[in-house]
């Protein structure tokens, strides 16, 4: 009898063991608004604790707009709210040129609800070449609530 061992599937890094892009070498950065305390940067450098909230409710954007076009195999994001239920949705999507045409990525819907469901994490795989722009979109309550969008870290590599 012939034998041979089946490959198992090879689990993707964790955070720690990725190498992530440093959006601040690469990249300049638009955003609709920011609650003083919580800046954009600190969700994109991946050591801050607090993250970004907007300085006001209703849709955000946040957009990245690359010096050179990139090429990402993984985005990380995480979303954190203790405070509201309410169901958010975001639309991740880039641009080959700086907005003149957009592929979607993922468009995503979550239900904050305490105690249990207070943080959204979502890890892509993707092929993405040729990236000179990255946009995302956060409804923060899609029933029109007063809820903030915030977003805790975002990561690209």
């Amino acid at each position: 009898m012939r034998k041979r061992l089946i490959s198992q599937a090879v689990p993707s890094p964790g955070l720690s063991d990725q190498v992530w892009l440093n959006l601040e070498r690469v990249a300049s950065l638009e955003v609709t608004s920011e609650e003083e305390g919580h800046p954009v940067e600190s969700a994109l450098r991946g050591d801050e604790k607090r993250g970004w909230r907007a300085a006001s409710a209703g849709t955000q954007t946040i957009r990245l707009i690359f010096d050179e076009p990139q090429k990402f195999t993984r985005i990380w994001l995480a979303f954190e709210d203790m405070e509201n239920t309410r169901t958010q949705e975001f639309v991740l999507r880039w641009s080959p040129d700086t907005g003149g045409s957009f592929r979607e990525i993922v468009r995503q819907q979550w239900n904050f609800s305490q105690p249990s469901a207070v943080r959204e994490t979502e890890d892509y795989a993707v092929e993405l070449r040729g990236v000179k722009m990255l946009e995302l979109v956060i409804v923060p309550d899609i029933k029109g609530g007063a809820a903030r969008a915030s977003l805790r870290d975002l990561r690209l590599a």
